[in-house]
């Protein structure tokens, strides 16, 4: 970043005040009248400024539906030359003995690794504005339109987040519910009357008595060294959670007493994502539930390189800003710790 002379002025970006000075329609725009430019450079000075302030804009949008993007942790960690990202999926082995002094064959704890390598692949797209609309901008007094960086951020994180989730078949990036990912799956019981599967369609006790499976499940098949901590839900299955009183003699509703009474349970959260009518989810018109631990040494999405926006440049009679960024989808370094469960809505 650049600051011009007057300490009145803002910063701007030295690369877009350059391209945007070598435009080829600069020269019509600052002879015309209306604009009172007085010369090129005023011109390029003037939209780096417009621009820049669109861009830093831009990063600072937070998009809250994207529920990836907020749950699971997010790492930077390979760097955005990499084709490549390979790391190791692991399970504990070995146990400490009582040992006597002097002891030479103490027992030996290790980790298994199996390693895994996945690729990283590149998310573009662009933004831009005409000569008229920067015309009309500097005429009217009006800032060129952020919207269209926003929305560009937006396409890249709605990418991300859909591969954080479910994967990308194309790309062979993968995601928490993905099928080859190894993590468990959970078969929902039905309700009483042996019709469904949903929250909605069960009573409190029955509801209750799901969610504790689900627990003691990831802690069998790990003689709890795993113990997940938050459980998202559909949104039907959420509201129903919240709204639904534990009993008529409780003022607590079944996802208070749950976070009340299960200690390991320390967050119940929305994720339309996996609604039955999502349209990434790898499970077509069901409802998925997904137990897991929110810690970055279970599983991380990782974007080598976040959402950059290049130097403004000219095409026809305006200019684009082109966008990008890499991912490799979300890596699962302990499947063991996460429990997929299809069925709740």
């Amino acid at each position: 970043m650049y600051v011009l002379n007057n300490p009145a002025s803002q910063t701007f970006d030295r690369e877009d005040y350059i391209g945007i000075r070598h435009l080829p329609f600069a020269g019509s725009i600052t002879d015309d009248p209306t604009m009172r430019f007085d010369s090129t450079e005023d011109f390029g000075l003037f939209f780096a400024r417009e621009l820049d302030h669109i861009k830093s804009r831009s990063y600072d949008k937070l998009y809250p539906e994207f529920t990836a993007l907020k749950l699971f942790p997010i790492s930077s960690e390979a760097p955005a030359g990499a084709s490549t990202i390979t790391f190791y999926g692991y399970d504990k082995v070995g146990e400490a003995q009582f040992i006597h002094d002097y002891s030479t064959d103490l027992p030996r704890a290790d980790v298994f690794g199996e390693p895994k390598t996945m690729n990283i692949k590149t998310l573009g797209t662009h933004y831009g504005y005409s000569n008229q609309e920067m015309r009309a901008s500097r005429m009217t007094g009006k800032s060129l339109d952020v919207r269209r960086a926003e929305s560009a951020k937006y396409a890249v994180d709605y990418a991300t987040n859909r591969t954080a989730w479910a994967g990308d078949a194309s790309t062979g990036l993968q995601g928490v519910l993905s099928p080859s990912n190894d993590v468990p799956v959970f078969a929902l019981p039905l309700n009483a009357a042996g019709t469904s599967t949903a929250f909605e369609d069960k009573t409190p006790r029955e509801i209750l008595d799901d969610i504790g499976a689900m627990v003691r499940f990831t802690a069998d098949i790990t003689n709890s060294v795993e113990q997940p901590d938050t459980l998202a839900l559909p949104t039907k299955a959420y509201l129903h959670l919240f709204d639904t009183p534990r009993s008529d003699a409780s003022d607590l509703s079944v996802g208070e007493w749950v976070l009340k009474n299960m200690p390991r349970l320390k967050a119940i959260v929305e994720a339309p994502e996996l609604n039955p009518d999502s349209k990434i989810t790898p499970y077509p018109g069901i409802g998925v539930g997904f137990l897991f631990k929110k810690d970055p040494s279970k599983l991380t999405v990782e974007i080598p390189m976040p959402f950059y926006q290049y130097p403004v440049q000219p095409r026809n009679l305006g200019f684009v800003v082109p966008c990008e960024s890499r991912i490799a989808g979300t890596l699962i370094y302990y499947p063991m710790s996460m429990l997929i469960i299809p069925g709740v809505a």
